[in-house]
């Protein structure tokens, strides 16, 4: 008797097929930053990388292209660039992260200030970040510089980091606005706490993962910064190694047809900065994802 009665309106379940686990690697820049990891290790253990002397000047071996002796030949002072990339890598990084360093700091307790100001000086405050912003931040750390006359690493980097703190700054004091309400913050205000208290205790570890990307991207503009001084004459001097300074002497490798001169520290800077751009975006992303989710 059943099979002679058919049951209608009720479709068959779509087949839907099952969805693959997604591997944890996958979407994220895992060959990039095991790249990155190998160059910054080669830089800070460039002692155990090195195959010459990389300030020892072999006039006997200038512009040698690159041989068994002389991996990456020699520039037009007999330096071995092979051993100039890893130490003088060294010294980029350096650069990089001292500047950033001071950029965050700045970039924190400026708009930590700002945001916990009334609202007349915060309107100040901003409009003196967005004066800055409005110029462009290469001709700050070029007047700055020339302001304070021969470089070395300290003062290129203190330049650039006294000049890349403004982005931060908005996004700490937007940060804090949201912030300065929250009942722990206010708890600690009635209970005596300063300014730099609150800001160390409460505010920072809140703010963290909003600046986190900005701060891998300071990075890079810092080693950009540095390479564009030296390339322009007023960076780090020639007998101080760095990848800036190794791409000041472009000229002289050019009208002597040395192209590995230019090619391979070139390539290596281009490198270090495709990964940590690479970095950057995608803590970006999972920054934007969090953010969303909640």
């Amino acid at each position: 008797m059943r099979e002679q009665f058919e049951i209608v309106g009720m479709l068959p379940a779509p087949h839907t097929p099952i969805e693959k686990k997604r591997k944890w690697y996958q979407g994220k820049p895992v060959f990039r930053t095991i790249l990155l990891v190998l160059i910054v290790t080669g830089c800070f253990a460039c002692d155990l990388v090195m195959t010459k002397e990389p300030t020892y000047l072999d006039l006997n071996h200038f512009n040698s292209a690159p041989n068994r002796e002389f991996l990456f030949g020699t520039d037009t002072m007999g330096r071995d660039i092979f051993s100039m990339i890893w130490y003088g890598g060294r010294t980029s990084l350096v650069i990089g992260i001292v500047a950033t360093a001071i950029s965050t700091a700045m970039g924190i307790i400026f708009g930590a200030l700002s945001g916990s100001m009334p609202d007349w000086m915060d309107k100040v405050l901003m409009r003196l970040t967005e004066i800055l912003l409005s110029v462009p931040g290469l001709l700050l750390v070029v007047l700055l510089q020339a302001v304070l006359g021969k470089a070395n690493v300290l003062s290129i980097s203190f330049v650039i980091g006294i000049t890349g703190w403004m982005s931060i700054g908005k996004v700490v004091r937007t940060e804090v606005k949201g912030l300065g309400n929250k009942e722990y913050v206010i708890a600690s205000k009635c209970m005596g706490g300063g300014f730099f208290h609150i800001l160390g205790k409460h505010l920072t570890p809140n703010i963290v993962s909003s600046v986190m990307f900005m701060v891998i991207m300071n990075v890079r503009n810092a080693i950009m910064a540095e390479s564009a001084l030296s390339f322009m004459g007023l960076g780090l001097p020639v007998e101080e190694i760095s990848w800036g300074s190794m791409l000041s002497l472009s000229q002289n490798a050019l009208l002597t047809n040395s192209w590995w001169i230019i090619l391979i520290p070139g390539s290596f800077l281009l490198v270090t900065l495709m990964c940590v751009t690479s970095l950057g975006n995608s803590l970006r992303k999972k920054i934007n994802q969090k953010d969303s989710n909640l």
